[in-house]
């Protein structure tokens, strides 16, 4: 049984992912720096992850038969912190002190810092390896745990990404589901320009896993992925979330230059109006 409340009501998953846009939003401007285009591009995702499908236990952070999830994206922090506040591991409160010195909010997330974060991330193309040990580990125990890793579409050029999904098909780590957040942007532009990932999709299945291809902001269509994940067996499951870089604010939407540059007061009260004005 999980110890938190979950819900699959699509409406609360979307007021509920609304609220956690507002907490990034104003943690990034009271911070006044920080990870803007990314933490929001993939609100959706986590919001079903901590809200519907995730046991967990904001009591007993280290609940031994929890499923774990990893930010291997970890600059996008602020997205992390607002649903582990927003789900009781500690008060709202702190989210205000974000990138502050002593804070346990740091810019990327600290395991030895926060409850609930179960390992510090930032160096970018590590999260699935660590992911691969936990999941292989959990099975080891025979715990029937599951392990999320959420993913950056620019993070997936590194090499260990690649090393590390050959590990997790040659183990068949199907207690393991990776997510990428494909919302076509990175620190230096495009995706496709830098270094394109495409064909993702057939690429993942040349690798062993089951992809299932979705509008990562469409929750119903989240929470169908993730449920199918749930099933698939002998295989690990990815699932291809197409976003959209700053997603929830018009004028942060689609902007490379918003990927790590907070919102300034004045871009903030235009924000949250907008957000409150679509519901």
């Amino acid at each position: 049984m999980n110890p938190i409340s979950v819900s699959r009501d699509i409406n609360f998953l979307r007021r509920q992912a609304k609220t956690v846009r507002i907490e990034i939003l104003e943690m990034l401007t009271e911070a006044g720096s920080g990870h803007t285009g990314g933490s929001l591009s993939a609100a959706d995702v986590v919001t079903a992850l901590y809200f519907y499908k995730m046991r967990h236990n904001p009591k007993d952070p280290l609940w031994k038969e929890r499923d774990r999830f990893i930010l291997s994206k970890g600059h996008a922090a602020p997205l992390l912190y607002a649903a582990l506040s927003l789900s009781g591991y500690f008060d709202k409160s702190l989210l205000g002190t974000l990138r502050k010195i002593g804070s346990p909010l740091q810019g990327h997330p600290c395991s030895k810092l926060l409850p609930g974060v179960e390992i510090s991330t930032g160096s970018l193309g590590q999260g699935l390896s660590i992911a691969n040990g936990i999941a292989l580990g959990l099975r080891m125990d025979g715990l029937n745990s599951r392990v999320y890793c959420l993913l950056g579409d620019g993070e997936i050029q590194e090499g260990q990404i690649w090393e590390a999904a050959m590990s997790a098909s040659h183990y068949s780590l199907d207690n393991l589901c990776a997510i990428i957040d494909n919302n076509g942007l990175q620190i230096d532009g495009c995706c496709h320009d830098v270094m394109t990932i495409e064909p993702i999709v057939n690429k993942w299945i040349a690798f062993g896993w089951n992809v299932i291809d979705i509008n990562g902001h469409d929750i119903g269509a989240i929470l169908d992925a993730l449920d199918e994940a749930e099933t698939i067996k002998g295989k690990p499951t990815v699932i291809v979330a197409r976003t959209v870089k700053g997603k929830g604010v018009s004028f942060f939407e689609g902007k490379v230059q918003y990927h790590g540059v907070a919102p300034t007061h004045e871009e903030l009260k235009k924000a949250l109006r907008e957000l409150e004005d679509n519901g």
